[in-house]
């Protein structure tokens, strides 16, 4: 029986763009480039690690999002998954890790599956509390921030490292789990694998198709709201020491000065 992979994905904001809020103090993505998750980039190779360990395994990757978020399933195509699915919704604007987790159990319920690998957190919102979130509403075990993954005999396998020690943890299928950026380098997608994945097959759903309500997500639906925010401050001008052989005491006045010795 084939090994059924999904990995979810987050179509983010480019850190080196000008990311500011909306009239509702949601993000605008509107004025920003967004592109595939860098860290999901390792749940991704992961995720084709395991399948190409197997005896036969489909990878699908699924990404909760707007129109644009297509372009990280592509990604993701364009380095081995084999499909895709995007649920897009209008009532999906402003929802929260929380309501995500439910789109995304539903999603992972519908589409199938005997393994879930996600990223160890979003580079934008950078919570990483989704993995556990999703393995309590699908109501399986969950074996996060593993630096190394492997599945065999109905087992997900894989080793976390701590500071001070190495932990080897396992879970029964199936099970979600999450990676780290320790786990190893993602692969770059081949001409070959950019072209394979415009044929590759991504389906469309929304929150009827999951059987939500709008309520349950978007703004309305969230657990936690921005209630107020302001630009970051211009950064001010800084201070030239010249160094004509009392340098180091002006340095360190300064220092003491700003309470930093």
């Amino acid at each position: 029986m084939s090994l059924r992979i999904v990995v979810c994905v987050k179509y983010v904001p480019d850190a080196t763009g000008d990311r500011h809020f909306a009239g509702d103090l949601t993000l605008d993505r509107e004025d920003v480039d967004g592109l595939l998750s860098e860290l999901d980039e390792y749940a991704v190779e992961q995720a084709l690690q395991v399948a190409d360990a197997a005896d036969e395994a489909e990878i699908t990757v699924l990404t909760v999002g707007p129109e644009d978020a297509k372009d990280a399933l592509r990604k993701a195509l364009s380095m081995g998954a084999d499909k895709g699915i995007h649920v897009e919704d209008d009532g999906l604007h402003g929802t929260d890790v929380f309501g995500t987790s439910l789109v995304l159990a539903k999603a992972v319920e519908k589409a199938g599956y005997d393994l879930v690998v996600c990223g160890m957190a979003s580079t934008d919102g950078t919570m990483g509390v989704l993995p556990a979130l999703l393995s309590e509403r699908l109501g399986v075990p969950q074996v996060t921030l593993l630096s190394e993954v492997s599945v065999g005999g109905g087992v997900v396998r894989g080793r976390r490292d701590g500071d001070a020690a190495s932990e080897q943890l396992e879970a029964r299928l199936p099970a979600v789990v999450s990676v780290t950026d320790q786990s190893g380098e993602a692969r770059y997608p081949s001409f070959k694998g950019i072209m394979a994945a415009k044929k590759k097959p991504v389906e469309s759903w929304d929150l009827g198709d999951l059987g939500i309500e709008a309520g349950e997500v978007g703004l309305e639906g969230s657990w936690s709201k921005v209630e107020d925010a302001a630009a970051r401050p211009a950064r001010s001008a800084g201070t030239v020491v010249t160094d004509e052989g009392e340098g180091g005491r002006q340095l360190a006045e300064f220092l003491a000065g700003q309470k930093f010795i």
